[in-house]
């Protein structure tokens, strides 16, 4: 004990501080889970509005819904909307939950959580980022071909997180 201070007077503090180094831990994790949130929305491009998304369907030689219903869906991960794939580009027309890292993949099987597509994702290819929330359209380069695959995946690579998927044959 501190000599002069009496032994009541210094737990009273120390439970003092032990309080509020945890109130203060939890409010910085709060804090730092919402950034992580929110960073993806904040730094995301602008993203093509529906007339765009409509003119890179056309014509399309494949058409998917994704659902927020799915396996692997949750009230943080999931999409919802129809995605179109073309001759050039995949284009996607509706809603994804909000994240870091979304990439786009085709898949030679229908999956519809993390495990299962865990399990195809060397079989699967990865076409390209999705960087919008709100539709999206992703070039399609001349060495993928989607006649090869069956289903369309949204997948978060840096939580290694299933988003949602559609099967479009």
């Amino acid at each position: 004990m501190l000599q002069g201070v009496p032994p009541i007077i210094f737990l009273t503090d120390m439970k003092k501080i032990i309080i509020l180094f945890f109130s203060h831990g939890i409010i910085f994790a709060l804090g730092f889970a919402v950034g992580i949130y929110m960073l993806p929305i904040l730094v995301a491009p602008q993203a093509p509005d529906q007339a765009e998304v409509m003119q890179s369907a056309e014509g399309a030689r494949y058409t998917a819904t994704f659902r927020r219903d799915l396996k692997g869906s949750d009230a943080f991960h999931w999409g919802e909307g129809s995605l179109s794939i073309g001759k050039d580009t995949i284009s996607f027309m509706g809603k994804l939950a909000p994240g870091p890292d979304y990439k786009l993949y085709l898949s030679p099987k229908y999956v519809e959580d993390a495990a299962e597509f865990k399990a195809v994702k060397r079989r699967s290819v990865q076409v390209g980022d999705v960087k919008t929330f709100e539709n999206f359209i992703v070039t399609l380069s001349d060495d993928i071909n989607p006649a090869k695959y069956t289903t369309a995946v949204v997948w978060c690579e840096t939580f290694s997180q299933f988003i949602s998927a559609g099967a479009y044959k």
